[in-house]
């Protein structure tokens, strides 16, 4: 049948994470498919998230050992790098990963690939550059995009945001103002500090990544302060205007700071405009498009996936949710669907150390009025950790009172993010702190970290009187 004839299983609008799994997964299992992207194919992640910022993730972490090469016995030298060359190699890293996400591997996979905006006509019919599209599903999985806040002037300014800094920032700025202190304006801070930029992180709450317990908040303010990155708190931003050339911005109090250069990143709005939901009866409300438990928006033939309606807005959770998607529009009743699962939802933030969880963290519990048990491993007491001179951070685990089901898990440390998925396995598979320290792990690694969390819940088994029945037991046993 010729392209954009006929009818589709399923029409698929946005080429980031969701948009690109449900198409694949569709094509693979036989189904007609269509998939419709206005921007850049591979979406938020690849061009303009998690592969860009990550590679220049990896270039600051190395310059930062370089600097701190005292603490691994090495004399210290003062790295030597251009700004441009980083920059560079993070364009050429992402350009090598970018053919997985490509209009040509889409096509060789079957699947029919539009450029241009699509808006809805009806229920069952889209328009993407005057050509009509009829499907009998469609997935809305156009993503989200820099939320730039309500600031006096803020249009009158010129600033970055993650979809601008990776290709339009030519040239090293001498300083930074970086407003918002969750995850992008974290790592993004740090690494742009490690580059020979002066950083001030200005975050409007009262702590630094606010999904975090305030003691993992703390740990992270410290070491930014120590790497010189000045981080201020309960900052209401009020005005912002160019002074001499430089962006100063004003707060409530009638204070201000000044910078070269500004990257907002102070949240998350999702794509909605041009899609015409109305003409398809689909509801939706600033958080993004409304879906029942199987991912169904208000027309059922419609799904929604990834961060138009997940609450959660990671690129794993895009694909977890595009998965169920792919399932649930193959299934013919609704009993055969998959409902989607939040209980155990993992996530990391990339900065050094990074800072991985999953399940309840203590301030939730404390909310909630859960009650738990926290075991609490520092780093230090990792040997893998001690003789790669990492002793910074820990890892804390609750469990259920008086129990070893584990509710959460925090870590921060390096690697934080591989080291959380034995966690993140034990939860799901609902295995306990117990069966975790009665694992053999190998020695040296810093996995060793989680068999001790296991290690310190045995001892709280260890009563006084299982003690006195031991000891008991040991005496007998020399006569």
């Amino acid at each position: 049948m010729k392209r954009g004839d006929g009818t589709y299983n399923v029409v698929v609008i946005g080429a980031g994470t969701a948009g690109l799994v449900t198409a694949a997964g569709t094509a693979a299992l036989g189904g007609r498919v269509a998939l419709i992207e206005r921007n850049k194919m591979g979406g938020d992640c690849l061009n303009f998230g998690c592969v860009p910022s990550k590679a220049l993730i990896s270039s600051a972490r190395l310059i930062q050992q370089i600097r701190e090469s005292e603490k691994w016995g090495l004399d210290q030298p003062e790295p030597q790098f251009e700004f441009e060359k980083v920059f560079e190699r993070m364009r050429a890293r992402r350009a090598k990963i970018a053919p997985h996400d490509s209009r040509e591997r889409f096509e060789l996979l079957g699947v029919d690939v539009f450029h241009g905006e699509a808006r809805f006509v009806s229920p069952h019919e889209v328009e993407v550059d005057g050509q009509k599209l009829r499907a009998k599903n469609f997935v809305i999985a156009t993503g989200s995009r820099a939320t730039v806040p309500k600031i006096e002037d803020i249009d009158k300014v010129h600033y970055f945001t993650n979809e601008t800094i990776f290709d339009e920032l030519k040239e090293r700025p001498d300083s930074m103002i970086v407003l918002g202190g969750g995850p992008i304006g974290c790592e993004l801070g740090q690494v742009f500090s490690r580059l020979g930029v002066k950083v001030a992180i200005v975050q409007q709450g009262t702590q630094l990544l606010p999904r975090e317990d305030v003691d993992v908040a703390e740990f992270m303010h410290n070491r930014f302060t120590a790497e010189g990155i000045r981080v201020r708190l309960k900052a209401a931003s009020k005005r912002v205007s160019m002074r001499d050339g430089k962006v100063a911005l004003e707060f409530a109090d009638a204070e201000s700071i000044t910078a070269d250069a500004m990257l907002i990143a102070a949240g998350r709005t999702p794509n909605l405009r041009a899609l015409n939901l109305e003409a398809a009866g689909v509801d939706y409300d600033k958080q993004g498009v409304k879906v029942n438990a199987y991912l169904q928006a208000s027309q059922p033939h419609i799904y929604a996936a990834g961060d138009i309606t997940n609450r959660l807005k990671f690129t794993h959770t895009a694909d977890f949710t595009a998965r169920i998607v792919v399932r649930n529009i193959l299934m013919p009743l609704q009993l055969l669907r998959q409902r989607v699962d939040w209980s155990v939802v993992p996530w990391c933030t990339y900065t050094d150390p990074e800072v991985a969880h999953v399940g309840v963290g203590e301030n939730e519990a404390q909310q909630k009025n859960i009650e738990y048990d926290l075991f609490f491993v520092p780093l230090e007491d990792v040997d893998r950790a001690v003789v790669e001179s990492e002793e910074a951070g820990f890892a804390k685990i609750l469990t259920a009172k008086g129990s070893d089901k584990i509710l959460g898990a925090t870590i921060v440390a390096p690697h934080a993010g591989d080291l959380l998925q034995e966690f993140v396995f034990a939860m799901s598979a609902k295995i306990g702190l117990g069966k975790i320290a009665a694992m053999i792990h190998a020695y040296p690694t810093f996995a060793e970290l989680a068999r001790k969390t296991g290690d310190k819940y045995n001892k709280t088994r260890l009563t006084p009187r299982t003690k006195k029945i031991f000891t008991w037991l040991y005496q007998r046993a020399r006569k």
